[in-house]
């Protein structure tokens, strides 16, 4: 148990991967040298798969393309209605993010979403956004209002919900994937053969989907409650 713990603390650690030489050292830790990865990794799909697009007689790439992202979008707006669809990129930017970060343990990296700080930040994005939504859809004054719905009385826990919130997706979203990580650690201790390779699959693969896609369903039901 000893060595599990020294195990998961090593992986909590933030390891600075280079220092920038301004203002005395600007640390840029390995979950941020990760999101790079990971963002320059969507937008090399994006230039390959999207290059060429014809309106007539398209090709099956392009037919691939459209099906997906038409079909992506249309889940998201499935879950946060038609009066959301400018909230739909975002959200859908969130999802491949997400997702891809849950499975890039595959590849050795080490996922940026067993950083706190990323997951924190992510929460804290959503919940800008799930407020701003609401102060555009009501305006400030009906915003305001909104803590006393149904009943004045309920004003402080409805006023509560704007901290729990963030802190429910990020504790959610880190949780999960540290948890994942406990339970392949325990694993590989016991039958370190063959079993760990079947729940490695799992974890990283269709837990690390499940994930991503509960932290962009909460958050577009967020949405979708506040422009009500």
């Amino acid at each position: 148990m000893e060595s599990l713990a020294k195990t998961v603390m090593e992986e909590l650690n933030c390891e600075t991967a280079f220092t920038i030489p301004v203002l005395g050292g600007i640390g840029i830790s390995e979950s941020v040298v990760v999101t790079w990865v990971i963002m320059a990794i969507l937008l090399v799909l994006a230039i390959l798969l999207t290059r060429n697009f014809e309106v007539e007689n398209i090709s099956k790439r392009q037919m691939a393309v459209e099906t997906s992202v038409g079909g992506l979008q249309n889940m998201i707006l499935g879950i946060i209605g038609e009066n959301g669809v400018k909230y739909v990129p975002y959200l859908a930017t969130i999802l491949l993010y997400l997702g891809i970060a849950n499975m890039i343990g595959l590849l050795g990296f080490k996922p940026p979403t067993k950083d706190l700080n990323v997951t924190a930040g992510l929460a804290l994005m959503s919940i800008l956004l799930i407020e701003w939504s609401g102060i555009q859809k009501k305006g400030f004054i009906g915003f305001l209002k909104s803590f006393a719905e149904p009943v004045a009385i309920v004003a402080p826990i409805n006023f509560l919900e704007i901290f729990i919130r963030p802190l429910s997706l990020c504790m959610r979203l880190f949780g999960n994937v540290l948890g994942a990580f406990v339970v392949m650690e325990l694993l590989k201790m016991m039958v370190p053969a063959v079993i760990p390779v079947p729940f490695s699959l799992y974890f990283d693969i269709f837990d690390g989907l499940i994930q991503a896609y509960v932290f962009v369903f909460l958050t577009s039901l967020f949405i979708k409650e506040a422009i009500e």
